[in-house]
């Protein structure tokens, strides 16, 4: 089976799990975990930030990002097909007490002067307060869609002017990196807080971080711990993850080339794929997916009407090429 429903179904290979094996490892919650801290220090730097801190899943980084911004009570804006709004189960709301309202873009990106129109100052007792606005890079239910940084920019500097703070979901922020050539600092420059994932294309088995300053880290490591994601001796983990960025991150671009590859086979202009997924309208979409795995491939619905199909690391020249012929003739 070639598996294309997400880059999340990635394997270590063999020099990770050498990587894994040999990691010096403490116990983190007592901050003792040496492979965890460098881990946590490359990563804020690559960023241009001041601290990190290692999570098991990129949810909890970015229900941990959003509340350091967010009070109960307060609201975050967010595009409508926004992770953090879709597929989260809610959690943002269940665990901080927040409120959120959205803008609709097709392609996910930042329509400023539509946010300007539903942001929300604070008005008193009746209404409530707009805190932070949340951008998703890429953006994965538009299709691994790149959000400009210029766009970013424009954003940043009218959010600040009306004292409203910026979480970047960067789940992905590593395939906007590589397709655009765009340096990792730049996109941190535009983020109070950002949630970055190394166990989608990069490939590690587990984690992502919550990037910010000290004093938002220190207390996102207490409500880390509050939500049971305390973890001991997991430098074997972020051994993972150094591996990884050591060696998986250049590589994306093969996962780009073979997704406008599967793009055009799709019927779907490949012009319009900017990273590692692409999303294929289909009235039929369940027939679709069942009729691709009888054909050997691995495909999934992401709505009533939307096959998404995902290339990573597991996936080479060879397997692109036999997967898009056999969604082409489907």
């Amino acid at each position: 089976m070639i598996d294309l429903r997400s880059d999340t179904l990635t394997r270590p290979t063999e020099s990770m799990r050498q990587a894994m094996a040999r990691a010096d490892v403490g116990d983190d919650v007592y901050g003792e975990d040496p492979t965890v801290r460098l881990l946590e220090e490359r990563v804020a730097d690559l960023f241009g930030h001041e601290s990190a801190l290692f999570t098991p899943t990129g949810s909890m980084a970015n229900v941990l990002a959003v509340r350091s911004l967010v009070a109960p009570g307060q609201e975050v804006l967010c595009e409508s097909g926004a992770h953090i709004a879709r597929a989260e189960l809610g959690a943002h709301g269940a665990y901080t007490g927040l409120t959120m309202r959205t803008w609709i873009h097709p392609r996910g990106q930042v329509d400023l002067p539509v946010i300007q129109s539903i942001f929300a100052p604070d008005m008193g007792p009746f209404f409530v307060p707009t805190a932070a606005i949340s951008v998703e890079n890429t953006h994965n239910f538009a299709g691994g869609a790149v959000l400009p940084l210029a766009d970013l920019r424009d954003l940043r500097e009218w959010a600040t002017g009306v004292g409203v703070r910026l979480h970047v979901d960067g789940a992905r922020i590593w395939n906007a990196h590589v397709a655009t050539g765009t340096p990792l600092r730049d996109y941190g420059a535009v983020a109070d807080v950002m949630a970055v994932c190394l166990s989608k294309g990069l490939g590690a088995p587990v984690g992502s971080l919550m990037v910010g300053s000290s004093d938002t880290v220190a207390e996102a490591r207490i409500w880390r711990k509050r939500m049971g994601g305390g973890m001991r001796q997991v430098g074997i983990l972020a051994a993972a993850g150094l591996h990884a960025l050591d060696h998986h991150l250049e590589r994306l671009a093969d996962d780009h080339t073979h997704a406008r590859l599967l793009a055009e086979a799709c019927g779907v202009d490949p012009s319009g794929v900017d990273t590692n997924i692409v999303v294929v309208s289909r009235s039929d979409a369940a027939d679709f997916v069942a009729a691709a795995r009888e054909a050997g491939v691995l495909v999934a619905t992401v709505g009533p009407t939307a096959v998404r199909l995902v290339t990573h690391l597991d996936i080479n020249t060879s397997d692109a090429e036999r997967a898009a012929a056999v969604l082409a003739r489907l």
